[in-house]
């Protein structure tokens, strides 16, 4: 049987179309690649590999690159999810528009509570629906003055009106009133047999992630930091004691200390105090640049709490004779819902009672103590110490004012951008701005202390975070601080800076220098010499040994440094509660 063929071509589908076009555009992309040569591409692809990183937050993906404190990243996404960034602390979590809506409510609480007698005791008062009193209180503060972020948020809470804002004051206050009541000033610590028992943790804890130091950062061997017991390599330039310690190496200079401390203890029977060394902060480092979930970056600190629950002393007394030193800022433990930053470790049940020891304390947490940045100073006797008041006493100051950091050219209403412009708009040698742009400065602290030795005043207004570093330096530098943000130092150290303020430090509202009715500059000129030299003098005499931080085999009598006084100030803590 013939079979008949019909030669009519059937129709071709509409659906090949679109893969045809993908075929199109991929052959002409591969096209360009094989124009390229071979050598150029492999280095631009090891290039955006060493020196960015991907975040998937909701529905975008962040390209970002490294950031100058690693402590941010810059996203070529940034200003598409305010969660990139490090969180900032409103009400109800993330993005700033949401406080437009929290800050009536904050300032009414605040004054329904205005009336009430009673002072913030240690114990956080909390309502029933799980509100700290304490805690709006500040977040009134936190809105209007910690962050350099947002004006229209600024000035509807002055709106407001000043009396929330009173009382916010208030309540910080006497908080710290509260921690400075611990404060020891004993040179020598009583130990009155019993003392500080340290844990041996498993090395996870702690000793392992050190051992992370080359793959820490992608594009930095992050184990030089660690030399000399973390103080870093020496600085010669600057003489004996000085090192190159990295801003986050707090916590194991803190340990190496506490091992060799007089009171220290190893049967937990003998002990009053309790250190747990964990690095919590270099647990958080070492995943900055990595794109993880939230539930790896909790894993370590979920492991430390179920470790702890197993000890007897943490059973017994629930937490409240521990004590964490913790090398980054507060926020960078209490990641909001949502956020990829940080892990959530001090936002858990269990660490709600012990110590934390921070360079930078959240206002509102009655167990939060700030302590100071490491500086790059770590005398080993007395006489090192009374060496260098004497070198810096009578230091040449050529620079009337000075400010050291990374300008935001995008960001011209920003504080540091004014700042920065009123500095150069002055008169000769009247004000000298180092560029700290690209780690600059990190790299070549002796350039920072330097400036900070010829200069009557630094500059210090907030950065990222409302502390820096840089306030250290100056004042270890017997340079005056000029603050902008009272949570830069005064409601951050009450053990190691003085209640009275104006004894080492000048304060300009950074709401008027941003409206521009005041120029810094020309406010520090007004100051006279006899005021600079009295308050030069109160900082080299009064604060500045307690606010170094001994090398580890350091032998102090005269004086009480950074660690001696934190340390005797916890034990004054744990003897008065019994």
């Amino acid at each position: 049987m013939a079979v008949s063929v019909s030669k009519k071509r059937s129709k071709p589908s509409k659906k090949v179309e679109p893969a045809r076009e993908c075929c199109f555009w991929y052959s002409i992309f591969i096209n360009f690649l094989y124009r390229i040569p071979a050598a150029i591409l492999l280095l631009i692809l090891i290039f955006l590999w060493s020196s960015s990183t991907t975040i998937i937050s909701g529905k975008i993906v962040h390209v970002c690159v490294s950031s100058r404190k690693l402590n941010n990243l810059y996203c070529l996404s940034a200003g598409t999810h305010a969660n990139v960034n490090i969180p900032i602390p409103v009400i109800n979590d993330t993005a700033i528009s949401s406080v437009n809506v929290g800050v009536e409510e904050i300032v009414n609480y605040v004054r329904e509570d205005r009336d009430n007698p009673n002072p913030i005791t240690e114990q956080n008062r909390v309502d029933k629906d799980g509100k700290e009193e304490a805690a709006d209180a500040v977040k009134v503060l936190d809105i209007t003055h910690q962050y350099d972020r947002n004006p229209v948020v600024i000035q509807e809470v002055d709106q407001a009106g000043d009396e929330g804002t009173a009382y916010a004051w208030k309540a910080v206050e006497e908080q710290l009133h509260l921690h400075r009541s611990w404060r020891s000033d004993k040179n020598h610590p009583v130990c009155d047999g019993r003392g500080i028992y340290v844990y041996d943790l498993p090395s996870k804890f702690n000793k392992d992630l050190v051992g992370q130091c080359h793959d820490m950062v992608p594009w930095l061997d992050f184990c030089k930091y660690f030399d000399n017991e973390a103080l870093g390599q020496p600085i010669p330039k600057l003489g004996d004691g000085w090192y190159h310690t990295h801003q986050y190496s707090l916590e194991p200079i803190f340990h190496s200390r506490v091992l060799k401390h007089p009171c220290r203890v190893y049967n937990e029977n003998e002990a009053k105090l309790f250190y747990v060394p964990f690095y919590g902060g270099l647990d958080i480092l070492r995943w900055h640049f990595k794109n993880v979930s939230n539930d790896v970056k909790d894993t370590l600190s979920s492991e430390l709490i179920k470790w702890l629950e197993n000890q007897g002393p943490w059973a017994r007394n629930s937490g409240k004779d521990h004590v964490f030193v913790l090398g980054k800022i507060s926020w960078d433990f209490r990641r909001n819902d949502g956020s990829p930053w940080g892990t959530r470790f001090l936002e858990l049940d269990q660490m709600q009672n012990p110590v934390k020891l921070l360079i930078e304390r959240q206002p509102w947490q009655v167990n939060d103590i700030g302590i100071p940045h490491p500086t790059f100073f770590h005398p080993h006797s007395d006489d090192d110490i009374m060496a260098w008041q004497q070198k810096i006493i009578s230091s040449n100051r050529r620079n009337l004012v000075s400010f050291a950091g990374a300008p935001r050219p995008d960001q011209p209403d920003n504080m540091r951008s004014i700042l920065i412009g009123q500095c150069k708009s002055a008169d000769n040698g009247v004000c000298r701005f180092l560029n700290c742009s690209s780690g600059a400065c990190n790299d070549q602290p002796e350039s920072v202390i330097e400036l900070f030795m010829e200069s009557e005043f630094c500059l210090q207004p907030p950065g990222d975070s409302p502390t820096r570093k840089s306030v250290f330096d100056s004042l270890v530098s017997g340079c005056i601080p000029v603050f902008f943000c009272p949570f830069t130092a005064y409601y951050q150290y009450p053990w190691h800076l003085s209640a009275d303020h104006g004894k080492y430090s000048v304060f300009i509202d950074q709401v008027e220098v941003r409206q521009r009715k005041v120029n810094a500059v020309e406010r520090l000129m007004k100051i006279s010499q006899r005021e600079r030299e009295d308050m030069r003098s109160f900082i080299v005499y009064e604060l500045l040994p307690g606010l170094l931080y001994g090398d580890s085999n350091s032998h102090l009598e005269k004086f009480q440094d950074a660690f001696s006084i934190a340390m005797n100030s916890l034990l004054e803590r744990v003897n008065r509660k019994e």
